[in-house]
Order: C-alpha cells, then structure tokens, then sequence
C-alpha cells in the first residue's frame, strides 16, 4: 500500500493529559496547539481524547470524553486505564500522547501492533518517569515516535544519552494560524499599554513584571499597565498566597490585574498593546505566549531562559528575569523610544511568518505519514 493511502485509511487517536480541558473557555497551551494543528481534518482522521471539560468542548473537532475507572488506584492510573478503554473501542491506527510519558509507556505496552508517539510540551527531566537518562532511553526504545515542541526540549530528552536508540526524537514547533488572529491595530495607533498575559506564578515572572512596572511607569505619562491571568487556566482558578501577596503591589505600582480572560480575549488584547512582556524565570519549553504577541504585532520583551531566545531570535528586547531594574529599563527604552519599538514589533511579525500553520503541518503530516509506513503491516488500516 502506498504511503497516501495509508496516510488516508489511518485514523488518529489525540490523547490529552488528564488536567488539559480541551474547551475554548478554559484551554491551556497543550489544548490550544492540539485544536489548532493536531487535530486538524485532512489526509487522518483525528479523534482527541480527554476528561471531560467543564465549559462545551471545541466545535468542529471529534472528541471523546474519558472517563476514569473506579478502583482504588491514583487518579493518573485511573485515567488511563479509562483512555485503555476509550481506545479499544475505536481502534485507532496511530496513538499520538501528548505529554505524559508515563501514559505513553503504558498505551505502547498494551498495543504493541500499532505505532505509540509521545508529544513532549514541556521539559521531560522535570517530569518523574523521565528524569534519569535510563528512564529516557527506555522509553524511546519503547515508542513509535517521540516529537518535541524545541531544540531546547530535544536536547534535554537526550541528554546523557550517546547512542539514542528505538524512535527518532523529532522538532514539531508550535504553530500559529495567523489567520485566526485579530486584526492588529497600526503601529502608530497602538495603545500606550505593557501588557502581560499568562499565568500569575512566580515561574513565569509575573512579581518581577510588576516591580518593572512599578519603577518604569512613573517615568511614562500617559502609559498603563496591565495583567490578564490567573494561577490555572479557567474561571474556576483559585486564589494563591503569591496572588494575595501580588495583589496589592499591583495596585501601589499602577498595575490592573484583570484575572483570568479566554484566549480570545488574549489575543485581543496583544493585538492593541504596544509592547507586551513575558519576562519567564523557568526554562521555558517553547514560549507561546512570545509567538503570539510577536504575531499580534507588539513590541516583545522577554527573556533567554529555555526556548525562548530560539524562538523570538532578533525580535526581541532580552531582560534579566531576576532583575527588576533591567526589565524596567527595557520597558523604558520601547516605550520611549517610538521607531525602536515599531522596528522591533516589524521584526516580530516576520519571525512569526516561520511558524505559520500551513508550514507545521506539513511537518506533522509527514512526521505521521512516516511512522505508519514503520508501523507493523496489520496496525496500517
């Protein structure tokens, strides 16, 4: 049989983490990418997997809500033995895993006739089935494919490991369908706003964002600044002791904090701000919130930690993330210096072009198309 018609016969199986709530009012990056390349119609047909989200899941895309059995067992046991049953029950040809190594190495031990692939969105060494090189190697001998979102993920999952053996450890970026986005406002009409979007949590710098704030906006008249997120994704997304602590610095700083929005309102909101800061402590796994703003048309800055630096390239002023005086200066030097920034937010439009979606899922597809012509002859249809 012919590689297209394997490609056309073969169905797909999307299985979701247990936590990702596949629902365009409480997605999270995994959700977003999986509706927005993943599971997109065409040559397979995709079925995504998942619990059953609190908001109606996204229209147009098949799904299944799993169910977890009910055994005395940890939950994460308990939702796979519900995404085993799910499984065998449509039979898919192709089961692609989206950041749960430790799911993935249990699905490729019960269906050792068809292809296993693991998508890894965030850093493997940080996850407990992956943090040993053994454990790494083990896990790529057991799969049909492994796709990482970076370099920066690619060389952390072989770390240590000097003849990589079993699947090939592949990069599949984030994609943006740039069609999708708000139209964005001029770069002369912009509004007068540092923007940060994502979740609140010290990981993601957002203490620092408002000290920054804090120092620079007494020097910008006519300048505000402003927050949207929470600690989770979600409506339901609860009040943490760093929120309570963050709460009144925002306000004696001049910053709005405006909870959590949909990624609709996001991206609305990016493509107004003139600049728009996601000044990450962690090593970020890609940056979507960088690739985003960059595409909506805002000045970025960032930081170098992870991928972020390899996604952003020249498109970006960098910052120090634990210093709050070098992320003010930045904010500073952009906001006050008007063909900088629109230079910069020019730069970002262009390097956003290299993740358009069309481009991506060309890479998906064949990505796909690869690992079931490897696939054993009966796992094919």
């Amino acid at each position: 049989m012919s590689a297209p018609e394997i490609a056309r016969l073969s169905s797909i199986a999307i299985v979701l983490p247990p936590r990702e709530n596949f629902s365009p009012a409480s997605a999270g990056a995994i959700a977003l990418m999986v509706e927005r390349l993943h599971a997109r119609p065409g040559a397979f047909t995709p079925v995504v997997f998942g619990m059953p989200p609190p908001d109606p899941p996204f229209a147009g895309v098949p799904f299944i809500p799993v169910r977890p059995v009910f055994r005395p067992m940890a939950f994460g046991a308990r939702y796979a033995a519900g995404v085993l049953h799910a499984l065998r029950a449509r039979d898919p040809a192709l089961i692609e895993v989206h950041n749960r190594p430790d799911l993935a190495r249990f699905l490729a031990g019960k269906f050792a006739d068809r292809p296993v692939v693991l998508f890894l969105h965030n850093d493997p060494q940080g996850m407990p089935s992956c943090r040993t090189r053994r454990a790494r190697a083990d896990l790529l001998a057991r799969l049909g494919g492994l796709a990482v979102v970076s370099e920066f993920l690619r060389g952390r999952f072989l770390e240590g490991i000097t003849s990589p053996l079993g699947a090939p450890v592949v990069v599949i970026p984030n994609a943006l369908d740039l069609t999708r986005l708000p139209p964005p406002a001029p770069l002369g009409a912009r509004a007068r706003e540092i923007l940060f979007a994502g979740r609140v949590v010290a990981d993601k710098g957002a203490d620092q964002f408002v000290a920054a704030c804090a120092r620079a906006l007494p020097q910008l008249p006519g300048w505000q600044a402003r927050m949207i997120g929470a600690d989770r994704f979600g409506s339901e997304s609860p009040e943490t002791p760093f929120l309570a602590r963050l709460r009144p610095l925002a306000a004696a700083g001049g910053v709005r904090m405006e909870g959590y929005q949909p990624h609709a309102a996001v991206l609305a909101a990016m493509a107004r701000a003139a600049i728009v800061v996601v000044p990450s402590r962690w090593a970020e796994p890609f940056g979507l919130s960088a690739l985003e703003a960059m595409a909506s048309g805002a000045a970025l800055i960032t930081t170098r930690r992870g991928a972020l630096a390899d996604i952003a390239a020249d498109a970006a002023l960098y910052a120090d993330p634990e210093d709050s005086a070098a992320l003010a200066a930045a904010i500073l030097t952009l906001a006050t210096d008007e063909p900088r920034r629109e230079a910069l937010a020019r730069a970002g439009k262009r390097r956003a072009q290299d993740f358009a979606l069309p481009s991506i899922a060309a890479q998906l597809h064949g990505f796909r198309a690869e690992t079931l012509r490897g696939a054993p002859e009966d796992s094919r249809l």
